[in-house]
């Protein structure tokens, strides 16, 4: 069927004219000129053959046909808008990826996406593990979101762990990072036992390559300042190229490991891995959701984001108290 219609524009522009009474506030409402607004007026009464406006000195008034036009063109136009947002929802129903840190995919993300998946069912997330999500010399080159290869439909998302300064993006900060040193809770009772930071001297250091390359972790020798433990070689000890790796070799007792707080909290708290000291190097990092600004209001990443935060808020909160 063939629909012979006037320009849409001009009709958005007569509703607007219509519910205000007034070209100057429903220009400022459509973000145009008061001339363009009247100049839609006549191409719309133009198409039409007939006056919808009376145009007085300081007010405007409707015409009896133009009276009886408003509520058709405001329900057509409703219409409209639903049918496009039913189309873009759709649109957007493809997947969300995140792209993040390994480590914080693994132990702080996945152990609470059960939460998620209960509260968005309907949504098809995929996880992307990148060392890119991570702030380097090169950060500005990759910033991770090369990751993967996006359909029209995807949307992407990076939880990134730096400095925040990141324009041209939506940057939202979800908590900071500090240090402490863990360890199996078998440690705390070998011969000789870990008890003190001096005990320390006693114990096999893990180190994480892969952190400490990427400038996003502190070393041993920093901890051991602020413990003011001497006498211990703090190059000593593993290397891991993996921060997976270096956790798994503390939960197997192979020897104390430096590990971020809000990452190592799960396992703590179920006996996993114990912290013998209240000592923590701290970190200018943090972690930030990242999304790109043309894609930052689409229901998935607007759900998405505001699930993060509410549990980044709860464990700022446990850090910081």
């Amino acid at each position: 069927m063939t629909y012979r219609l006037p320009p849409l524009n001009a009709l958005r522009a007569f509703e607007a004219a219509a519910r205000h009474l007034s070209f100057k506030n429903a220009a400022a409402e459509l973000s145009v000129t008061p001339t363009a607004v009247s100049h839609q007026i006549k191409l719309l009464e133009d198409f039409l053959g007939l006056a919808l406006f009376r145009r007085l000195t300081r007010a405007l008034e409707l015409t009896p046909q133009g009276s009886a036009m408003l509520p058709k063109v405001r329900e057509g136009l409703e219409c409209f808008a639903a049918a496009v947002e039913k189309s873009r929802t759709h649109a957007n129903a493809g997947r969300l990826v995140v792209v993040l840190p390994p480590s914080f995919a693994t132990r702080w993300l996945v152990p609470r996406l059960r939460r998620f998946a209960l509260q968005e069912p309907a949504l098809n997330l995929q996880v992307v593990r990148s060392l890119n999500a991570i702030d380097s010399d090169s950060a500005a080159a990759s910033f991770a979101f090369d990751a993967v290869d996006l359909r029209e439909e995807d949307s992407l998302v990076v939880i990134r762990f730096g400095t925040g300064a990141y324009p041209g993006f939506h940057v939202d900060r979800m908590f900071g990072s500090d240090y402490i040193a863990v360890c199996s809770p078998k440690l705390l009772t070998t011969d000789p036992p870990l008890r003190t930071p001096a005990d320390m001297r006693f114990q096999v250091l893990l180190h994480d390559d892969a952190m400490a390359n990427e400038r996003a972790g502190p070393r041993w020798e920093e901890w051991l300042r602020m413990a003011d433990v001497s006498g211990v070689d703090p190059t000593t000890g593993p290397h891991f190229s993996d921060s997976g790796l270096v956790y798994v070799a503390a939960l197997d007792g192979l020897g104390v490991a430096l590990a971020s707080r809000p990452l190592v909290a799960n396992a703590i708290a179920q006996g996993r891995l114990v912290s013998p000291f209240n000592i923590a190097v701290g970190q200018h990092f943090a972690y930030y959701f990242v999304t790109p600004e043309a894609t930052s209001g689409r229901p998935a990443v607007q759900a998405f984001r505001a699930w993060l935060l509410e549990e980044s808020q709860s464990e700022e909160t446990r850090r910081t108290h």
